[in-house]
């Protein structure tokens, strides 16, 4: 039986009203910003109950906007996590500001405990990531970097969709940024990102320098660049946007499936914990397997397109050589690297391939 990673196929088997959509843009012309792009702002901000949503061309984008608009820059150092995608601390990088890196606590997230110690006279920014869809304890997060004066720009690009205590994942640090990668729960058909913030300085900074700097056709304000959202995304992502609820619901659904068919495995297997007020939306349903190696080879055999995200953490990465980092420093991601696997949760599994996946697991363990 077939269970696979990449449900876009099934995503976008019927694209009629899309494209429908996209006709009618061809013939208006409206290719840069424009109506769509305003509409699917404005829906996007109702959606996570956020003041204003600046969309941009991609998450990385929205990660690097986010940091300049924060005012930073070369100088500065940035907290953040190793165990994240290369884009959490690129972005850091290419605003000329030094990543500094904490550890990450058993659920995978930034270990708040370990923040203060990192803080520096050069210290501007926290940068947490709500990783695989799952979510720091942004809270207190947000108390200390108030008590530092540090601004906190939340990478939430995995996070849409998600739940903690009530307001929706992603919404409380001072700007924060939003993907719409292929394989995110809002997804459009290539790339595409947003950045969202109640603060109108921010706000309005922003929109400028992802156009040009411009405040009109005439004048320019600011030295910007192009980050603009493509009109032909905006109209996918109004579309999607529509179902990211449902999609987090069958996510969250095959995800407490899995942890507890899993639970018979408590000696192979380790799941991370899910506090209560917490809803993710399992961008990534991860979990510590013991013979990962082993058992990946063993689950692809068997067709279930089960993978890794990601070997080596970031502070060991060839890029980050310069950092002065070293293995052994931070001892629960160079764990992740080695344990770490990720089966396939999407909103298209059915009951049937769901259960395939726990039986083959338990086959791998409890036969060999």
């Amino acid at each position: 039986m077939k269970v696979p990673y990449n449900y876009l196929p099934m995503q976008f088997e019927k694209t009629e009203k899309i494209f429908s959509e996209w006709k009618e843009l061809i013939q208006t012309t409206e290719f840069t910003l424009g109506p769509a792009v305003e509409k699917f702002e404005l829906e996007f901000a109702d959606f996570i109950g956020c003041k204003h949503v600046i969309s941009t061309n991609t998450g990385t984008d929205a990660l690097i906007l986010s940091l300049k608009a924060c005012g930073v820059g070369p100088g500065d150092e940035v907290i953040s996590v190793s165990t994240t995608f290369f884009a959490s601390i690129g972005s850091i990088v290419a605003v000329g500001a030094k990543p500094v890196f904490v550890d990450i606590d058993e659920r995978y997230q930034m270990n708040v405990n370990l923040i203060e110690a990192a803080i520096t006279s050069k210290t501007k920014a926290i940068l947490p990531v709500h990783w695989a869809g799952a979510s720091p304890n942004i809270r207190d997060i947000m108390k200390l970097a108030k008590q530092y004066n540090l601004k906190v720009i939340e990478d939430a690009c995995m996070a849409i969709g998600g739940v903690v205590d009530g307001v929706h994942a992603g919404t409380l640090g001072d700007a924060h940024a939003w993907s719409m990668h292929p394989l995110k729960t809002l997804n459009v058909m290539g790339d595409g990102g947003m950045v969202s913030t109640n603060d109108d300085e921010l706000a309005a900074w922003m929109r400028m320098y992802r156009n040009h700097g411009m405040v009109d056709r005439d004048h320019n304000r600011i030295w910007g660049v192009n980050m603009r959202l493509q009109p032909l995304q905006a109209i996918v992502a109004s579309h999607v946007l529509k179902t990211v609820n449902e999609t987090v619901e069958v996510r969250n659904k095959n995800a407490a499936t899995l942890d507890d068919g899993l639970k018979v495995l408590s000696e192979f297997v380790l799941t991370p914990p899910r506090p209560a007020g917490h809803k993710g939306t399992f961008s990534l349903y991860m979990a510590k397997f013991k013979r990962r190696d082993e058992l990946l080879c063993y689950l692809n055999e068997k067709e279930i397109d089960a993978k890794i995200h990601y070997r080596v953490p970031l502070h060991l990465q060839e890029a980050a050589k310069g950092l002065g980092y070293k293995f052994g420093d931070f001892p629960m991601s160079e764990s992740y690297g080695e344990e770490i696997m990720t089966l396939p949760v999407h909103q298209y599994l059915n009951n049937s391939q769901i259960s395939y996946m726990l039986e083959m697991i338990k086959s791998f363990y409890l036969k060999t």
